[in-house]
């Protein structure tokens, strides 16, 4: 505890003295907290790592795009800015732009329009960071388990992810999907360490982390949509005749008014959708609340030493506490959405 106090104490002093000398030269507060925070949040065509004075520290992605006047285009974002924001026809489109923050071209009357976009942008980057992180991690553990004598319990990490996959599968996807479980664990359990390295690497601030991989609604739109095919695609004729014709009065499912086949109907977009906004709301909004309680030791910068002192304070105590937070928030989303994702195709599967 002691070595804990001292190092809260020195993050307090480092930010407090870092945000005086970066703030309080101006009169005024000139945080735009709005772009501070969606800055964070949103994907962007570059991976931005600090400021250095006025000079700005980021990593350049390629940029790959389409244009119906012009054809391929292939170049590093870095070229934007070494061009005044305006490369080979191509910008980043203003702020109050219907698409504000992507790459636009301008046609022949002014108009502006978007071309075939395949960029690989700080997301997309992520994604393929961390997938070969988890590839990795997985091809590890079963090289241990392939070259071991099985005499032994594993330890250390091999242990810690074989507690991990054997209450999955013990407590989660054999219990809700029943004997045909081992068709859809292998997909399960992708699922859930894929989300949860995602989730614990939006929580590391420094570069390969801190990307809102999944608080980005396309991201979990992906995730659910697998979920919605394993679902329906491998679903029982039990499971559709319950949607189509259900066993219920007659004039409750047929013509001219099938009241309760379009509610079954709707219900099969319904399950993937909640699963798709429950991740992304509560990612997203986790790394919001960080934000706006790191933000806090600036924005109260030019409002005088005790104030700022005290801010400074209340906001890394706060920060902090949200990080350890987030990090539980990150196990439990990655869990509810495998348990409902195993529980959904457990419902359309055939009970023996």
């Amino acid at each position: 505890m002691q070595k804990i106090s001292r190092y809260l104490f020195f993050i307090v002093l480092f930010s407090f003295f870092a945000s005086q000398s970066s703030f309080a030269k101006e009169n005024k507060i000139d945080l735009d907290l709005k772009e501070f925070i969606f800055g964070h949040l949103e994907d962007s065509y570059e991976w931005h790592i600090t400021n250095i004075g006025d000079k700005r520290i980021s990593i350049p992605l390629p940029v790959i795009l389409h244009s119906k006047q012009t054809g391929w285009h292939l170049f590093l974002s870095s070229q934007f800015r070494k061009n005044n924001g305006t490369y080979k026809g191509f910008s980043i489109a203003p702020k109050g732009s219907n698409y504000e923050g992507k790459i636009i071209e301008y046609d022949a009357s002014g108009i502006e329009i978007r071309p075939l976009d395949l960029s690989f942008t700080k997301t997309a980057c992520s994604v393929f960071i961390n997938g070969i992180l988890l590839i990795v991690i997985i091809l590890s553990v079963a090289h241990w388990y392939k070259s071991s004598n099985h005499v032994e319990a594993p330890k250390g990490f091999v242990g810690f992810m074989e507690m991990f996959i054997t209450a999955l599968v013990n407590d989660i996807i054999k219990p809700t999907i029943g004997d045909n479980y081992r068709k859809f664990t292998p997909f399960l359990l992708t699922l859930f360490f894929f989300i949860l390295l995602n989730n614990i690497m939006g929580l590391i601030p420094i570069f390969p982390g801190g990307a809102n991989v999944t608080g980005n609604i396309s991201i979990t739109f992906v995730l659910a949509f697998c979920s919605f095919i394993a679902i329906n695609v491998f679903g029982s004729r039990a499971y559709w005749k319950g949607i189509i014709w259900p066993d219920v009065p007659i004039w409750m499912k047929a013509p001219p008014f099938p009241i309760l086949p379009i509610i079954e109907f709707f219900g099969i977009f319904i399950k993937p959708f909640a699963l798709m906004i429950r991740l992304f709301a509560n990612i997203f909004a986790g790394h919001t609340i960080i934000l706006v309680l790191s933000s806090l030791i600036f924005i109260t910068a030019t409002l005088g030493f005790a104030i700022n002192a005290g801010m400074a304070i209340v906001s890394i105590l706060f920060s902090v506490f949200m990080l350890f937070l987030e990090l539980l928030v990150a196990f439990i989303q990655a869990y509810i959405f495998t348990m409902l994702s195993s529980m959904f195709i457990g419902f359309a599967q055939e009970k023996k």
